[in-house]
């Protein structure tokens, strides 16, 4: 069924942060209105002042409001591609209702069984995205609910991230005034927006320039294979711009947007236009060619490092090849150079939506995209993980509400051996003095089940 409905995204950047409203009518996206604010608190794409990117983010969304002419109050964050985790995980239940037909309620509760696992202190579950579910065996259905089964199983990626960075987005979000709706993993939104089916499918590579970072994210098979995040941004491109012509910072960034070439092949020598150079009490003349050799020196380097990684992961020659996207990506003759030190077709991404024909909006169309044609059954199954404040309360919380029917993990994928959770969280103690008894719960729930399967 297709969506209906408002949605808003919110892309932090380094430099600037953008909010963008979106209504939804039958699954067509219409935009309503965009507000940004310039950033303040943020490192190479990383949060290091809650309050500042607060402060910045309430007057993107005031700005986004006037325009828009509506009340923001909920909003779908992006959540950047640092320390990224990607795991496969998979869960099993019997069906208890007595119908057998499979409902929401027990997709909820195989993710649940999914979602059983340890995970490090220090991480957290952001999202799980299925892949397919098995009902008694039978597999590549993508949504079970309203099928009869005995036996409903999931596999699905799950994604984790740092608690550090994920607790600094949802803060600064809150002291904004704002409740998060959804974290949207950027580059699961960017490779659903930005790529086609068959680039998805048989594989292409995005790589997103951003003024704190540059991300590159491989994607095949309908899954990402590789994402790297290099520090080198294009805020080190106007720095090397500063250093060189010994300006301020805010001069080097205008001379870059306004004159700046990335490759000297298309950069004249002719072209003269005047710098205010710190010490100096007469601006300076300097030519469009020699702008554009600090810049290609940089991005060459960007470039380079890109190159290596996709070597080294042996993604390079994906049959896509590689988009560019980001503020850095709207320099002219960046296709160019990218092409030079790559070896592989590049080409460059730009928005269909009418005035937001620029690929520093990639990142936040994507989220709302993603929010908004995101299907039914995904939207479950990631309410489900929201559900779930840390794997350990989870355990804890299904222990102390759950019948014995209702979770279960399996032993082994080839056997239909199932043990309940119940069990699971026991201390080993515990366990063994319970399974040395006549009739201990291991043994009641082994052979109860065992009867039902077979």
């Amino acid at each position: 069924m297709a969506k209906s409905g408002l949605f808003t995204g919110v892309d932090i950047g380094t430099n600037t942060i953008k909010v963008l409203v979106a209504e939804y009518i039958r699954g067509d996206m219409n935009i309503i209105g965009v507000g940004n604010a310039k950033s303040e608190g943020l490192k190479n794409g990383i949060i290091v002042d809650i309050d500042k990117v607060a402060t910045s983010l309430r007057k993107a969304v005031e700005a986004a409001e006037e325009r828009s002419g509506i009340k923001i109050t909920n909003v779908n964050v992006g959540l950047p591609a640092n320390m990224l985790e990607v795991d496969p995980c998979q869960g099993m239940i019997p069906i208890s209702n007595e119908s057998k037909e499979i409902t929401d309620n027990d997709v909820d509760q195989v993710v649940d069984n999914a979602l059983l696992r340890s995970v490090l202190p220090e991480r957290e579950i952001i999202a799980v995205v299925p892949k397919e579910f098995t009902v008694d065996g039978f597999e590549g259905i993508t949504d079970p609910r309203g099928m009869f089964g005995v036996r409903l199983e999931m596999k699905g990626l799950l994604y984790t991230g740092p608690k550090t960075i994920i607790h600094n987005l949802r803060k600064a979000v809150e002291r904004a005034g704002l409740v998060v709706e959804n974290i949207v993993i950027t580059p699961l939104s960017l490779s659903k927006y930005v790529l086609n089916e068959g680039e998805r499918e048989f594989g292409t590579v995005i790589v997103d320039m951003g003024a704190g970072h540059t991300s590159t994210i491989a994607m095949k098979d309908q899954e990402l294979q590789q994402i790297d995040v290099s520090s080198e941004g294009g805020d080190y491109a106007t720095k090397d711009v500063s250093t060189v012509l010994n300006t301020s910072i805010e001069i080097a960034e205008d001379l870059k947007i306004n004159y700046g070439e990335a490759s000297t092949e298309r950069a004249s020598k002719d072209e003269r236009f005047l710098v205010d150079v710190v010490g100096k009490n007469e601006p300076e003349a300097i030519d469009e060619y020699y702008l554009a050799q600090i810049l290609e020196a940089r991005l060459t380097q960007i470039f380079t490092h890109v190159k290596h990684e996709l070597e080294q992961s042996r993604t390079i020659d994906y049959p896509g090849g590689i988009v560019l996207i980001g503020g850095g990506a709207a320099m002219p003759g960046i296709v160019e150079l990218a092409s030079q030190v790559l070896g592989v077709n590049v080409r460059l991404f730009v928005p269909a939506e009418m005035g937001l024909r620029n690929p520093i909006f990639a990142n936040v169309l994507s989220i709302v995209n993603y929010v908004g044609s995101r299907s039914d059954i995904e939207t479950l199954v990631q309410n489900a993980v929201v559900k779930l404040e840390s794997p350990a309360e989870s355990i804890h919380s299904q222990n102390s509400q759950s019948t014995e029917y209702t979770n279960f993990i399996p032993v082994s994928r080839e056997e239909d051996v199932v043990v309940s959770s119940n069990v699971a969280a026991l201390a080993p103690e515990q366990v063994n003095q319970d399974n040395r008894k006549e009739g201990g719960v291991f043994h009641r729930v082994r052979d109860m089940f065992g009867n039902m399967f077979d």
